[in-house]
């Protein structure tokens, strides 16, 4: 992420333009501008060499107007207050848009997770729940893996929360290992999630499928399963996808003559998604500089890495040719290059009705762990579908209706879902 670039003020400047737009009272805006509840705190760990270090862990939790907090768990070295406060915001109104009874929550903690040992990463993991378990669980919030973070991580963390409360409660976290409380389709789901908007706004644009080609940044879970989606459920060609090499420190992109094999690639990318470079090259890819995915030719682009790549510099790179910006990324289209894809008539997927299918996956999950009942995989990615199709065209129609961004009008709809609640619940009158 540019150093210039601060996530949380991306997402209030988004809010603040839309609930102008809605003529939202200033104190309903005020309060929805902001998280709740932010918690900060340090954890100590006994390093394997016997040293102790303590980290930086967070938790916030910005809105539970439509039921419990919901939101990953990023273990990353750059992470900042701030991005956990946007991310938790854009929680909010990614439940609200997919129509989950959900609210949003974010958390991180300051770390590099390849430099930690096995065991150091379980002490982490417990540490960060015994600050926390007081203010988490199934009825006000449930955390998930993110960047930096495993299945195996959210098996730990629902183990000392289990410990600490006294009773198996695998509900507590979500994205668990299968067998271990997850569920099936989890893997998969925001990336299938992307190809399901993908598709219905081909539908729309009445664009063919299998004349398409993708552009991709990223090679981390969500940008695996849309490529291999982009190729398997839509028949359409990658013609790259880049990935941060954590050897060699630096990013790369990935290409081929005719297209990637993304099931290829899956096979030689390590935990932390990086591919590895020399299979890859005597597989016949190119490999090019991290920053030269966004100038493939390709009318699908598919950023699915970090926050603000699309910005105001790079936008300019990007191919003429692309008809959809399918944002798998949270935040990765600053406001500067908005505007140019507005002014380029570029039709635009946003992050928080894009990435859905993710946490729409993570509520299947708890709903499941609720019952004590599992469903199928082809249970979980057709109730999946019928999800992310039913939340474009909701976001799809708002859009033709009031004649405003994509963007603008999730929003709409995701805002307009949140102060309903809020209404219902009492807490924009006086006694609330």
């Amino acid at each position: 992420m540019s150093g210039q670039i601060n996530a949380f003020e991306m997402a209030q400047k988004q809010f603040d333009a839309v609930a102008k737009q809605l003529k939202l009272d200033s104190g309903v805006a005020e309060t929805l501008r902001w998280p709740m509840r932010e918690f900060s705190f340090r954890i100590p760990v006994r390093l394997d060499d016997g040293s102790l270090k303590v980290f930086q862990g967070f938790r916030v939790q910005h809105n539970d107007a439509r039921g419990p907090n919901k939101g990953g768990i990023r273990f990353h070295p750059a992470e900042t207050l701030d991005t956990v406060r946007a991310l938790a915001t854009w929680m909010t109104w990614k439940c609200a848009v997919a129509d989950i009874p959900l609210g949003g929550g974010k958390g991180g903690i300051i770390v590099d997770p390849s430099t930690l040992s096995v065991n150091e990463k379980e002490s982490l993991c417990r540490g960060w729940v015994r600050n926390m378990w007081k203010n988490i669980g199934p009825r006000n919030d449930v955390p998930a893996p993110d960047v930096g973070t495993t299945p195996q991580m959210m098996g730990w963390m629902m183990d000392e929360y289990s410990k600490l409360v006294g009773q198996y409660t695998p509900g507590v976290f979500t994205g668990k290992p299968l067998g271990g409380g997850g569920s099936l389709g989890r893997t998969e789901a925001t990336g299938y999630g992307v190809i399901y908007t993908v598709r219905e706004a081909m539908k729309r644009l009445n664009i063919d499928p299998k004349k398409s080609v993708a552009v991709l940044q990223g090679f981390g879970n969500v940008s695996q399963y849309a490529a291999i989606g982009f190729v398997e459920i839509l028949g359409g060609t990658v013609a790259c996808v880049s990935c941060y090499d954590r050897h060699d420190k630096k990013a790369y992109t990935y290409s081929k003559k005719g297209g990637i094999d993304p099931r290829f690639l899956l096979s030689i990318v390590d935990e932390y998604g990086t591919i590895d470079k020399k299979k890859a090259m005597d597989s016949g890819y190119q490999v090019d500089d991290g920053d030269k995915w966004i100038e493939f030719e390709g009318n699908v682009l598919i950023p699915a890495a970090l926050e603000g790549q699309v910005n105001g510099d790079t936008v300019q790179k990007v191919s003429k040719s692309v008809k959809i910006v399918a944002e798998g990324a949270n935040g990765p289209t600053t406001p500067e290059a908005d505007e140019v894809f507005k002014k380029n008539g570029v039709f635009n997927i946003p992050d928080f009705l894009c990435n859905a299918g993710g946490v729409t996956t993570s509520y299947f999950e708890q709903v499941q762990n609720d019952m004590n009942f599992y469903w199928s995989k082809d249970e979980v990615l057709q109730r999946l579908d019928e999800k992310m199709t039913s939340a474009f065209n909701s976001v799809f129609d708002r859009s033709e209706k009031e004649k405003v961004y994509m963007r603008d009008a999730a929003y709409m709809v995701a805002i307009d879902r949140v102060v309903k609640a809020m209404e219902l619940r009492g807490w924009l009158t006086g006694s609330a």
